[in-house]
């Protein structure tokens, strides 16, 4: 019997990811992209029905009401739960915060964070890294290539930010609290700074990317930089830079955050829709 999808909401990954889908020979179900001209979707009582229904990444921005930025219209999480049956059906979701875990839970859906996977995390830390690099280009009026770079913070998108812009021809430093992380990143041969240590360092570099989900950029730090730095904050709220002193000492700082889903949403489906097909696979 033939598997069907729903997806309701989100972005353009959403979109490709439909897409895929139906490469694959699967009915799919799409609901909350009215405002894409030419495209036909289903009512939401019909989409409801599939097997596997996939909300957006992120479920939700506000916590009251589905990310649906494609729509004119809102659709109401406490009208959407009553809608689902996590007895008959996978219901899916990216970036799942706890408060709108227990409310999904009060209504009776159990829902799965398919971005809590580790498969999901690599793989959206490429386009990341690479929108992150294609910011910075846009930014400054240099290259990449003999730039000084630093990168805060070692986890998936760190390392991936730092090979690249190696690979670009950048001089990379590299900061992490672990003493661990300071070692591979030696090993994987940047400089290694720790994240506590920034200060007194920052005056010497052009680029600056943050990837630690932390206040780290604050009035101190930004007043060490040099005319013409760029800094590229890719954390999530309440980010890693604080914009308001950032914009009054005339700083040049970008909240790039969702990039994925900007730069390179036909790779970010991929990695969800694979992602979608395991957590099926594993729960048989």
């Amino acid at each position: 019997m033939q598997t069907a999808y729903a997806v309701l909401g989100g972005d353009r990954r959403q979109l490709r990811l439909a897409e895929l889908l139906r490469q694959d020979g699967a009915q799919v179900y799409i609901d909350g992209f009215d405002s894409v001209a030419g495209l036909e979707q289903s009512s939401l009582e019909q989409a409801v029905t599939a097997d596997v229904v996939i909300l957006p990444l992120p479920v939700s921005m506000d916590g009251t009401t589905l990310y649906r930025p494609l729509s004119s219209s809102k659709l109401a999480l406490e009208d959407l739960w009553p809608l689902l049956d996590s007895r008959r059906q996978l219901v899916c979701g990216g970036t799942i915060k706890k408060a709108l875990r227990k409310q999904a839970e009060k209504a009776g859906v159990d829902l799965i964070d398919y971005f809590d996977r580790e498969e999901v995390q690599v793989g959206n830390a490429v386009p990341t890294a690479e929108g992150a690099i294609q910011a910075a280009m846009e930014a400054t009026e240099r290259t990449i290539h003999g730039a000084k770079a630093l990168v805060i913070g070692h986890g998936r998108i760190g390392r991936v930010l730092a090979r690249d812009l190696a690979g670009l021809g950048a001089l990379v430093t590299v900061s992490a609290r672990r003493f661990s992380d300071l070692a591979w990143i030696d090993a994987e041969g940047c400089q290694a700074l720790h994240t506590e240590r920034l200060a007194g360092k920052l005056g010497e570099f052009d680029l600056i990317f943050n990837t630690a989900p932390a206040r780290i950029l604050g009035r101190a730090l930004l007043e060490e930089l040099k005319a013409g730095c760029v800094v590229i904050d890719l954390a999530s709220e309440p980010g890693g830079v604080d914009f308001g002193v950032a914009e009054a000492l005339e700083v040049r700082a970008i909240w790039a955050r969702a990039l994925p889903g900007k730069v390179a949403p036909l790779t970010a489906a991929n990695v969800i829709r694979d992602a979608i097909y395991h957590i099926m696979e594993e729960r048989g």
